[in-house]
């Protein structure tokens, strides 16, 4: 299929998705392990309906439930790495970088001369070797840029990009996050002291890996997988969210939902600033994830818009209002490689 019939088929697959659709992608936004039957009562239709919605959904690649395991827990750090390429190099690098464990969210950007990416090494050794060692090594990269993340203000939430909360009614949005508050940890806001890191054992590892293939897994099916009870594996589910060393994300394809810009915004404040503009930034409408990071910007933000005119209007109306913003950079995404969870291959999630 040529590079345009493909453009052409996403598009005409976003009309395939109605609005019941668009409601059940929003309740496993908001309630990721959430029963159907709960959702059904919620959105007045019957479980069968949503459960075959959300199988279509996740067979088709528009969403996926997933989990992120917090490097940071851990006792290490998450860096964002710009990586300058020849653009005959761009694509396979890309590609490579997302076959990594510890690599995640690559994109191609900066007019397909860029590959950005998330390193999530849970050593810092594996870190040095990829940043030092394999990437100075490899034939098309020309330089690279890296970023601590030194403070989340948007990130680690499934429900961080709230661009189908009108999906759901208030008091549908309520019922669902009542359900889902019993379920899920609070992603961490920073203010709390620094812990010690965690460490997990073998039962504990299991589990994560299988809840990152699939975040709804069952009990019984982690329990199977790490050799426990049923219960036992619900109490370390619930330990491993409670401990902040696992945290429940859902991995969309917004091109399939009519959100066809995305980009990454790259800003610098004064340092007395920073905060109020980081904190200010999260509660734009479309972004999916905002950071204070170290280098030449001290915050970065991604943002999913629905096409170029909303992009403008969100720069110059919403973060243009703020306060504080001393430089932008705008970066269109060109093409998603990896999000939190899954590859991506022609605008839709695959495993």
């Amino acid at each position: 299929m040529s590079k345009s019939a493909k453009n052409v088929y996403v598009k005409a697959n976003s009309a395939m998705f109605d609005d019941l659709d668009r409601a059940i992608v929003r309740a496993l936004q908001v309630c990721p392990r959430g029963s159907f039957s709960h959702f059904a009562d919620t959105l007045a239709t019957s479980e069968q309906t949503v459960a075959r919605r959300y199988r279509r959904l996740h067979s088709t690649g528009v969403v996926r439930v997933t989990a992120v395991i917090n490097t940071e827990a851990l006792g290490q750090t998450n860096w964002l790495v710009r990586i300058q390429c020849t653009p005959n190099g761009t694509a396979g690098l890309a590609q490579a970088l997302a076959k990594r464990d510890d690599i995640g969210w690559v994109s191609i950007s900066g007019g397909a001369a860029e590959v950005v990416c998330v390193v999530r090494s849970r050593t810092a050794a594996d870190r040095e070797d990829l940043l030092l060692d394999r990437l100075a090594r490899t034939a098309p990269v020309l330089g690279l840029t890296t970023a601590m993340v030194l403070h989340p203000f948007l990130a680690g939430g499934a429900d961080d990009w709230a661009g189908l909360s009108e999906a759901l009614s208030p008091d549908q949005d309520r019922r669902l996050r009542q359900a889902g508050s019993t379920a899920a940890s609070a992603p961490d806001e920073g203010g709390s002291r620094p812990r010690p890191p965690e460490t997990i054992d073998r039962s504990d590892q299991v589990i994560l890996d299988a809840m990152v293939i699939d975040g709804r897994s069952t009990y019984a099916q982690l329990g199977a997988a790490a050799e426990l009870s049923e219960g036992r594996a619900a109490r370390r589910l619930q330990s491993l969210l409670d401990r902040r060393l696992l945290q429940i994300d859902v991995d969309l394809a917004p091109e399939a939902l009519g959100w066809n810009v995305a980009a990454q915004l790259w800003m610098t404040t004064s340092p007395s600033d920073l905060d109020a503009v980081g904190t200010a930034l999260a509660h734009v409408p479309g972004m999916s994830f905002v950071a204070a990071i170290t280098g030449p910007h001290n915050v970065i933000a991604s943002v999913i818009c629905r096409d170029h005119r909303h992009l403008y209007q969100l720069i110059t109306r919403e973060i243009g209002a703020i306060p504080g913003i001393r430089s932008l950079e705008v970066s269109p995404r060109m093409r998603t490689v990896k999000q939190a969870g899954a590859l991506v291959e022609h605008a839709r999630l695959t495993t």
